[in-house]
């Protein structure tokens, strides 16, 4: 045994406060101390939010190797961080008693933005982030890292409405604000609160002198709650959350998973009697897996690798599903649409033949007039889904097409007079109008909604894009190049624009998004 215990320690503050307190608890039982402050890879690289790190136990990791070159004899860490499988010749040696197991929120000016609907919120845990938004779903959440003190003046120096923050480490180094308050309804991190000492395996000494200042309720919590994480197959880059808690000799336990964006959430909650308690963590995660578990963990799983297919329109979970396991897929609406105000006159007369070739346009209509008082005698469109709507909304449609030139042609040969109106956006690449003109159909457009560009810089790893409009393809080159890019068309009008920037155009069976994800997966099928 040395004569001197020397005490691995990050070196922010809140680190040296835990260190510290470990190392009053040894010194007043009569043990030599010294610390040893060290740098961690979590510390050094602040560009980062700790997910894309690529690095198990990134807080830990220096303080291992530091161990296992026994440069160090024990080492302190908030124990939510430590990853729960311990490098081989590294074990718990002890866990404190535990602190505030709360989150809490830092906030500026005032608490109205609760209540808003747009309000920005810093953290850099997903966990956090995921609960936030099941809460508040049309919040923007950004990333925070660094120490407590550096994450606090940037909070002071962002325009962010609040950031959070663990309440413990608030208040170990007496920095919680007075414009700040917990968050009773966020689960915490497993462990978080706890302070853990790890030492050698094979140093029986050191491990019996920390022994001596372990407390065992924590350690029995602390345990169900990191064994819960790790039958789950969580780190820091899964939105996990677990608490354990001991009263009336009874073990109370609450478990969470959620999706990365908070929209859907798993949650399990069991009671048992203190000293039955060994496989409540099983219970929990076995709970969490059989009630779609197993989905969310493989979608967390594929999150973490290169996005290699991108789509221009948000892609709802079902359709997600859909992708084959080589697929990983991101979405987001590279259009977004502005339903126009139309006055009465739009209506007198009623027109006689309309035509409606997106879901758009049946909206902007309900939007502006009661569904009776859409009394038109013959209704054209394209698309099933736009066809399903108008019939649910408005009423029974004449005919419909998979696209506009085909419901076009159709209309010349059929139209019941000469006469049309097209309710349609204000950017539209259709050559429907042209087609019906041509043959001396007049054509009555309305501009029923607007259509805004709203384009995402895609990764350089993404191998294909699905385009549902020619506008989604003049939306994307906007802030992107086609490159080797396949681009997997919904229908022939969007294939003929892609066509102008793409090398390879790719065009689906039939225009629906399911079938647009069946033609990008015939790409992946090996």
């Amino acid at each position: 045994m040395p004569k001197t215990i020397r005490i691995g320690t990050r070196d922010s503050e809140l680190a040296l406060w835990q260190a510290k307190t470990v190392q009053s608890q040894l010194e007043h039982l009569g043990h030599k101390t010294e610390l040893v402050p060290v740098k961690s890879t979590g510390d050094l690289v602040l560009n980062k939010p700790i997910y894309e790190l690529g690095i198990t136990g990134v807080f830990t990791k220096t303080l291992d190797i530091a161990m296992l070159n026994e440069d160090i004899d024990i080492a302190v860490h908030s124990l939510k961080d430590v990853p729960t499988l311990l490098p081989k010749g590294i074990v718990q040696a002890a866990v404190l008693k535990r602190g505030n197991v709360k989150d809490c929120l830092v906030y500026k000016n005032n608490e109205e933005f609760l209540s808003q609907r747009d309000a920005v919120i810093a953290t850099g845990s997903l966990r956090r982030r995921a609960q936030w938004l099941n809460r508040y779903p049309t919040h923007t959440l950004v990333d925070l890292r660094g120490n407590v003190n550096s994450r606090l003046q940037k909070l002071e120096d962002n325009n962010w409405n609040a950031a959070i923050f663990a309440a413990a480490g608030l208040g170990r180094i007496g920095l919680k604000p007075e414009q700040s308050f917990n968050l009773d309804w966020m689960l915490p991190a497993p462990a978080q609160g706890a302070i853990m000492i790890t030492a050698p395996e094979n140093d029986e000494d050191i491990r019996a002198i920390c022994a001596e200042i372990n407390h065992e309720e924590t350690e029995i919590c602390t345990t169900i709650e990191r064994k819960f994480l790790n039958l789950l197959e969580g780190g820091c880059s899964a939105p996990i959350g677990a608490l354990a808690f001991i009263k009336n000799e009874e073990v109370h336990f609450q478990g969470v998973l959620l999706s990365l964006d908070g929209s859907k959430k798993i949650e399990v909650q069991r009671t048992v009697p203190l000293g039955k308690h060994d496989e409540l963590a099983q219970f929990g995660a076995d709970f969490i897996i059989e009630r779609g578990g197993k989905r969310l963990m493989d979608d967390l799983k594929k999150s973490s690798k290169d996005v290699n297919i991108y789509s221009t329109k948000s892609l709802t979970d079902d359709q997600r599903q859909l992708f084959h396991n080589n697929v990983v897929s991101e979405s987001s609406d590279f259009i977004k649409i502005s339903l126009n105000r139309m006055t009465p006159k739009v209506l007198k007369p009623m027109p006689k033949n309309v035509i409606i070739t997106s879901k758009n346009a049946v909206e902007a209509l309900l939007m502006n007039f009661a569904s009776q008082e859409l009394q038109f005698e013959n209704i054209y469109c394209v698309g099933r889904r736009t066809k399903r709507l108008t019939e649910r909304k408005i009423g029974k449609v004449t005919h419909t097409e998979n696209n506009s030139k085909n419901l076009a042609k159709y209309l010349v040969e059929h139209i019941n007079g000469t006469e049309a109106t097209y309710f349609c956006s204000d950017i539209r690449l259709d050559e429907l109008p042209t087609i019906l003109e041509e043959n001396n159909i007049t054509v009555n457009e309305v501009t029923a909604y607007e259509t805004k560009y709203d384009p995402v810089k895609i990764n350089e790893s993404v191998q294909g894009v699905m385009f549902y409009s020619p506008s989604t393809v003049q939306s994307y080159k906007q802030e992107n190049l086609s490159g080797n890019t396949i681009a997997f068309c919904i229908g022939e009008t969007t294939a003929k624009e892609a066509s102008k920037h793409f090398d390879d155009v790719r065009i689906a069976r039939v225009p629906t998004v399911e079938s647009v994800i069946e033609l990008v997966n015939e790409n992946y099928i090996k």
